[in-house]
């Protein structure tokens, strides 16, 4: 029974990280139909996507608050609709303060749809005994590439916006909340919510910010990675390299799928050689990527930059939220939120920091700041390490708690 339970929370979070990839792409992927739809202008765009993880980190840091009262699966269930239904306010508003709000109320949503997500996967890691917090990351980047997908069908089929949401989100939505009742948690004294009796349930809910800082600090180095990709990928291509409008469209999809591949065996990466080896590994392709892109003589060798960037970046996120769980194993709910908001903080960071180095020196050399930034990572691999790096830290299986069904014990 207890078996089966894990197996059942481990798909239905997985679905929820599927369907957060989907709705997170769907949005980023026609923010011009957006723009265009309310007449916001270029000067004011900017403001409107920086609210977005501004809003997001606040989200964050509320939910890191509520799961001391509430199991994080309680949120998690309430905030994935809250995402998707405020898509349809996206699309579906007259005025601008229509799209504002609605966008408010998605990065609020987006950020305790995140924090509450990745606190179970630390949870459910630890229950498993190995590591499987890849594979819930994996399921979020097929999410992106269907969610891409979809928004790519609207475009070319010159749908209204409201119209391309509505079916993704009326199936969403009912998928998702059924999904929420078989949201599981291994009760590790933090993620269990308020019924935790375990030795963990007395650490408090501070977290010292020096256990965290490098881990914050390398969220923050791979989320600019992550965001110089998904932001400047395509004008790097067509103004930098010459490539052609059509080609310069492939290197984040490229980027997504071998972020995809990677994810998809990295969890076998780590029960084999441990943690701290995937992350490095990882980190020296993320900034060998970042150094191709800058010397490519032309668009085939900077998309096979962008590339050999998505095989490195993307098994450092999760792992950094597995670390984050391990070194606080009593009070992991807590640290996961407080990381969660450098991953904001790096997305924030990363596009404008690219942007005014581009301009003021070269987009070339604007590539090296990140690939620098990103290999600081291995001054903090040592972070990711634990008693026992290819497992997730301890031998105890934890006992099972069910969160869709009020939190009691199985």
């Amino acid at each position: 029974m207890t078996d089966a339970r894990l197996r059942q929370g481990r798909a239905s979070l997985a679905f929820s990280f599927f369907a957060q990839g989907v709705a997170f792409a769907l949005l980023v992927t026609r923010i011009p139909a957006v723009q265009d739809r309310y007449g916001i202008s270029d000067a004011l765009l900017p403001l409107f996507l920086a609210a977005v993880p501004v809003l997001a980190g606040v989200g964050s840091v509320l939910t890191g608050h509520m799961v001391r009262r509430l199991p994080p699966g309680a949120v998690l269930r309430w905030s994935q609709p809250v995402v998707l239904l405020s898509l349809l306010g996206v699309a579906g508003g007259r005025e601008v303060w229509h799209v504002a709000v609605a966008l408010g109320v998605f990065g609020l949503a987006v950020g305790a749809l995140d924090a509450s997500m990745n606190m179970l996967g630390v949870s459910l890691q630890r229950a498993y005994g190995r590591s499987i917090m890849l594979g819930f990351h994996a399921a979020y980047s097929l999410g992106g590439i269907a969610g891409a997908s979809l928004a790519w069908v609207g475009a070319h089929e010159d749908l209204a916006l409201l119209t391309s949401y509505l079916s993704p989100v009326l199936v969403l939505v009912p998928a998702a909340l059924a999904a929420s009742r078989w949201y599981t948690t291994g009760a590790d004294g933090a993620a269990a919510g308020p019924q935790d009796t375990g030795p963990g349930a007395a650490a408090g809910p501070g977290v010292p910010f020096a256990l965290l800082m490098p881990l914050c600090l390398v969220m923050t180095f791979a989320y600019i990675g992550d965001s110089t990709v998904s932001n400047w990928s395509a004008k790097y291509l067509e103004d930098v390299l010459g490539s052609s409008e059509e080609l310069a469209t492939v290197p984040y999809n490229a980027y997504m799928v071998t972020t995809l591949i990677g994810r998809t065996v990295g969890d076998l990466g780590v029960r084999r050689f441990g943690a701290v080896a995937v992350v490095r590994c990882g980190t020296l392709l993320a900034a060998a990527g970042f150094a191709v892109v800058a010397m490519a003589p032309g668009p085939w060798a900077g998309m096979a930059g962008f590339t050999l960037l998505g095989l490195g970046l993307c098994v450092i996120v999760p792992q950094t939220f597995a670390a984050a769980g391990r070194l606080a194993p009593g009070q992991s709910d807590a640290a996961v939120a407080r990381l969660n908001v450098f991953n904001y903080v790096g997305f924030l960071v990363g596009s404008p920091l690219v942007g005014a180095l581009g301009d003021a020196w070269s987009y070339r050399g604007a590539m090296l700041v990140p690939m620098v930034l990103v290999l600081a990572t291995l001054v903090y691999a040592r972070s990711f390490g634990s008693d026992d790096a290819r497992y997730g830290g301890g031998h105890e299986r934890p006992r099972v708690v069910d969160v869709g069904r009020g939190g009691n014990e199985v």
